[in-house]
């Protein structure tokens, strides 16, 4: 359990610094160059993402509560949903990108949100709230340094990203999920 906790703080103490320590982030920035801050940045998540998943398997997989088997049905929308806002998020941006306005921290709320409602263990509790409290913490930050957002452009980039998004969305279900999360998702 310790690796993962150490994982998870951090994964996301990088990511927190980034987005609540603006200052410090932006005098590293100067100091470092744009560059090498990303490079570090990338190289402390990708540690923490590392412990995460090297802990997730020593993690307390207690139960704490069970939902009925028909919620994966609404998990599946969700998902779908989810990988979609993500695709509008580096996709040309359209009318999706605009009514989520951060489509990106959208679809990470959808995601987190979804996997809570089926997973019920103590680690997936941790891993998929710590995602989504980020995510909510990180979208009222964005709002309140007044980051820009994405205007509306022509329909055909929303065919794009929902066009991406359910490709993405068919190959995790059919097939990719099981090596994501050694859970597969068809019979």
């Amino acid at each position: 359990m310790a690796l993962f906790l150490l994982g998870l703080i951090i994964f996301f103490g990088a990511h927190f610094f980034a987005a609540l320590m603006r200052g410090p982030r932006d005098a590293m920035i100067r100091k470092l160059g744009a560059g090498p801050y990303k490079g570090l940045y990338s190289l402390v998540s990708l540690a923490g993402f590392a412990l995460i998943i090297i802990g997730w398997r020593g993690a307390d997989a207690s139960v704490i509560y069970a939902t009925p088997a028909w919620m994966k049905h609404v998990v599946y929308l969700l998902m779908l949903i989810a990988l979609i806002l993500l695709s509008a998020a580096y996709a040309p941006k359209g009318k999706i990108a605009a009514a989520a306005k951060h489509p990106m921290l959208a679809g990470v709320k959808v995601w987190a949100f979804a996997h809570l409602l089926v997973n019920g263990e103590v680690r997936s509790i941790l891993l998929f709230g710590s995602f989504l409290a980020f995510a909510v913490i990180d979208r009222i930050a964005v709002k309140k340094r007044n980051e820009p957002t994405p205007t509306a452009g022509p329909v055909m980039n929303d065919v794009i990203a929902v066009v991406v998004g359910a490709a993405a969305w068919a190959a995790i279900y059919l097939y990719l999920h099981r090596f994501i999360a050694g859970i597969p998702l068809t019979p």
